[in-house]
């Protein structure tokens, strides 16, 4: 015969992490939206048109070595590439009302690129999936976005002309 006490200690224990579980869901906070909007100065607009520039060009500059790390080159692309959509993102919220109104239509086509651009990675798993070497589809995948990202680079600078970001 077992001793009560191990007999209870499971269901108690339990009930214990249940009750700890119940009590944390209820300490978790929304977040607070950001108290203020990013500025939208001449000044802010360059600087994240600049950000965006740059992390286009660590963007390129991987794909010219990712096809040499193929443990982890896709990993890297992939990184890089979020970090290009993510300084866009920002770029475009310092945009003002005029502009944001003005360049609908053009900001559209810049997120519509990109996620053109994002179907490389698919395109990737997919030459694998179907016994294309490795190498072979980063290889593949490094070209296209390297291309593509040049081409959305200059897309990107002639709107900005055409926003008058920065001025």
């Amino acid at each position: 015969m077992k001793p009560i006490t191990k007999k209870l200690a499971l269901p108690a224990g339990l009930g214990l992490l249940v009750s700890l579980g119940a009590l944390y869901a209820n300490l978790v906070c929304a977040q607070a939206p950001w108290p203020f909007a990013p500025p939208t100065t001449p000044m802010a607009q360059r600087n994240a048109m600049n950000l965006v520039l740059n992390q286009i060009n660590w963007f390129q500059n991987a794909t010219r070595t990712a096809s040499s790390r193929s443990n982890n080159g896709y990993g890297l692309l992939t990184q890089q590439f979020q970090a290009v959509r993510g300084q866009y993102a920002g770029f475009k919220s310092t945009l003002n009302p005029q502009q944001l109104s003005s360049g609908a239509n053009q900001l559209a086509e810049l997120d519509a690129g990109l996620d053109i651009i994002q179907e490389a990675f698919a395109d990737y798993q997919s030459g694998v999936a179907n016994g294309q070497s490795t190498y072979t589809a980063l290889a593949n995948m490094c070209r296209v976005l390297n291309e593509a990202i040049g081409v959305w680079a200059q897309e990107f600078k002639q709107d900005c002309r055409q926003l008058q970001v920065g001025w």
